[in-house]
């Protein structure tokens, strides 16, 4: 397999139409008053104007959920809620429509793909069309050794990119991008916390719902990968093998190709976060074709955001994962686009009914003469 020229991104990743951008913002003068009256739902409409190139913009209709799937070996060292290589169970649950993600999905009439990279079970145990893509069984355990090799991480990047390609070209108009995963949030701290410059503690959070001691124990296992990330940080593809996974590699080639294509993604938590980071390191245009559909709590995926200059569509408390918090924000999404495309512009006032109305409120002042006649 040839080598993966990431450099190419920078140049191939162009910025949205900042002109049609400016177009819907000075559009809703016309179509509601005051003029930021309808607030953030107007600049999200603005921001999918420039996206999609056209004013006003198209109304959301194919939006599509993706979530890539993987076991972590630092699950091992009890870092999780969660018992190590049990997010096969994840994958499931979403596949079989009983997770909380299939079921808000559901309701908002989406279609949920599972993306088996790196899942540590027996393929037979998933639909076939789940585990096609898959890179290798599990990750290595990042705080002693790699998560992949080079080969697989590329392999990983590259399916990425094919899903992007192929959802621009069937006609998905956003992508809503969660993970599965068991050990993800700590591979995304180190990712956040190598490319942040920052301590283990700094982007530490409680992920699955892991009680101090854990926390303790994540802590450091994040501050010895951090050892092993820092001598690879000026090659983002040897950082998501030494400290990524093939979900994450897949995550990252999959969000900068959407970006060259043009189609927007809505970020869910921590680990998409950290995809992003990385993405950003790779293409620093490649962030303004992304959202990010809600804060998850997680003090990594803030430093992230931060660092890419994303703010969060909601604030909920949404500690899920699994996409939840990126399907949530997609009725403000939808709302905003229908708005733009629906509302019909104001009427303005006519000319007669404004001269009446103030013949009305100040009528014509009487002669004195004309007065002492009448009397």
């Amino acid at each position: 397999m040839s080598g993966i020229e990431l450099d190419d991104f920078g140049s191939l990743v162009e910025r949205p139409d900042a002109r049609l951008r400016r177009d819907s913002a000075e559009r809703w003068r016309e179509l509601v008053r005051p003029t930021d009256g309808l607030g953030k739902a107007a600049e999200l409409a603005d921001w999918l104007a420039a996206a999609q190139g056209v004013v006003p913009v198209r109304p959301i209709t194919t939006p599509r959920v993706l979530l890539f799937a993987g076991d972590h070996g630092v699950a091992e060292l009890d870092v999780s809620a969660r018992k190590p290589g049990t997010a096969s169970a994840l994958a499931r649950a979403a596949i079989d429509g009983t997770a909380p993600i299939s079921v808000i999905a559901r309701r908002f009439g989406v279609p949920v793909d599972v993306i088996d990279m790196a899942l540590d079970c027996d393929p037979a145990d998933l639909p076939a069309d789940v585990t096609a893509y898959r890179v290798r069984r599990g990750s290595g355990r990042i705080d002693v050794e790699d998560a992949t090799t080079r080969e697989e991480a590329e392999q990983a990047f590259r399916t990425g990119m094919e899903l992007a390609d192929r959802h621009a070209d069937t006609g998905t108009d956003l992508v809503l991008l969660g993970d599965l995963s068991v050990g993800g949030t700590t591979t995304a701290a180190v990712l956040i916390a190598a490319l942040c410059g920052t301590d283990a503690s700094v982007v530490t959070g409680r992920g699955s719902g892991i009680d101090d001691l854990a926390w303790m124990r994540k802590c450091a296992a994040i501050r010895d990968a951090l050892r092993r990330a820092r001598p690879v940080l000026g090659d983002q593809l040897a950082l998501l093998a030494t400290v990524g996974g093939a979900d994450f590699a897949a995550m990252t080639g999959f969000l900068l190709q959407a970006a060259v294509r043009k189609l927007p993604v809505v970020l869910d938590g921590v680990v998409s976060a950290a995809c992003a980071l990385v993405g950003q390191r790779i293409a620093f245009r490649a962030p303004d074709w992304w959202l990010a559909g809600h804060a998850s709590g997680e003090p990594g995926q803030a430093k992230a955001l931060d660092r890419i200059s994303l703010d969060p569509l909601l604030d909920h408390s949404i500690r899920l994962g699994g996409g939840v918090g990126a399907v949530l924000a997609l009725p403000l999404i939808q709302a905003a686009a229908a708005l733009a495309a629906e509302l019909p512009a104001e009427a303005e006032p006519e000319p007669v009914a404004e001269a009446e109305a103030e013949a009305e409120a100040d009528p014509e002042p009487v002669e004195a003469g004309e007065a002492a006649a009448e009397a």
